[in-house]
């Protein structure tokens, strides 16, 4: 299974026969549409509608026109910062199903959670909060990015390691990129590291602070590279780290690994811990970061991390635990 991360649990959906089809919806503003692409499978058609504001949740009277013309989707997901109450009321019959995506377990209204059927979260505490505005939901701890990694398309590949560490990531504040950078100047200047990110308006306020360090970092800039770099590039380095506090649990999480790499997180990562495992790598707090790359780069001998994802977090383990939620929702 290939595709991105708001892509695969769709993609996984088809290829186990759930569904007979899937779109994925997004929605557009301004004055031109966007220019259609195509998907990662025939199968997966993408539709953009028009947005009536910029307001969140996104309301849209052309997304309203075509379930009134094709009717709704018997599986609706929702992502983020969702979709406007109304649309949900035209989805009456759907079973809908909302994931964050982020920290924050619930990015959107009551008045639009109460209509979910399902709410996918990325961390026990997160299923708690929203057992506290909707009690009567049902929670599934599911993260969409890490508990739908795309084995194929992250791999190991027999290239040598030219980077001691590795940080995909967006270059945005919440990704905390100071504590990779404060804990590689506590270390020996050979260290080197790289940063490729995909996105994010940072890029000369982190090659500042390298460079005020004076640590050896390079960075891909955005818009980043294909999936096939990336693995490439993940490939070339002995480990990965995510660094973010505030953050969802990172479908990076699971790429490093299938990858073929440990994982290095933050130990106040407020989703995603539990891909951390003795046999996949290890927390560190922001003060002790540079120690936890010594530790590992000193033991990757230790670590087995694809063969723990293939073994518990790829689409036919999450599909399992998915499916008897779903009951006559799939055909």
């Amino acid at each position: 299974m290939i595709g991105g991360y708001i892509e695969r649990l769709p993609l996984a959906v088809l290829k186990a026969g759930l569904v007979d089809c899937a779109e994925v919806w997004t929605h557009w503003r301004g004055a031109t549409p966007p220019t259609e692409q195509p998907g990662a499978s025939p199968l997966l058609m993408r539709r953009a509608f028009q947005a009536n504001g910029s307001e969140a949740p996104f309301s849209s009277n052309d997304m309203l026109g075509h379930i009134a013309a094709f009717g709704p989707p018997s599986i609706l997901c929702v992502w983020g910062l969702g979709v406007s109450e109304d649309v949900l009321l035209a989805c009456r019959g759907s079973f809908k199903i909302y994931n964050s995506i982020d920290a924050p377990a619930l990015r959107v209204p009551f008045d639009v959670g109460r209509h979910f059927d399902l709410i996918l979260t990325g961390s026990q505490w997160q299923s708690e909060a929203v057992r506290s505005r909707h009690p009567t939901i049902p929670t599934i701890i599911m993260p969409i990015g890490p508990e739908f990694a795309s084995e194929l398309t992250f791999r190991p590949i027999d290239i040598p390691k030219t980077y001691d560490v590795i940080y995909v990531a967006a270059a945005q504040a919440y990704k905390r990129h100071d504590i990779l950078f404060q804990a590689l100047a506590k270390l020996p200047r050979s260290m080197r590291a790289l940063c490729v990110c995909g996105y994010g308006e940072m890029m000369d306020t982190l090659r500042s602070e390298v460079g005020e360090l004076g640590i050896n970092v390079d960075f891909i800039d955005p818009p980043g590279v294909p999936f096939a770099e990336v693995n490439r590039l993940m490939n070339q380095a002995r480990i990965g780290v995510v660094c973010g506090i505030d953050d969802g649990a990172p479908a990076i999480l699971t790429e490093y690994m299938l990858a073929g790499i440990p994982v290095l997180a933050n130990s106040q990562l407020r989703c995603g811990l539990q891909f951390i495992t003795p046999e996949t790598g290890r927390v560190a707090s922001p003060e002790n970061f540079h120690e936890g790359i010594c530790d590992m780069l000193g033991r990757l001998g230790t670590f087995n991390p694809r063969e723990v994802v293939l073994a518990n977090w790829t689409w036919p383990h999450s599909l399992r635990k998915l499916r008897p939620f779903l009951g006559g929702s799939a055909r």
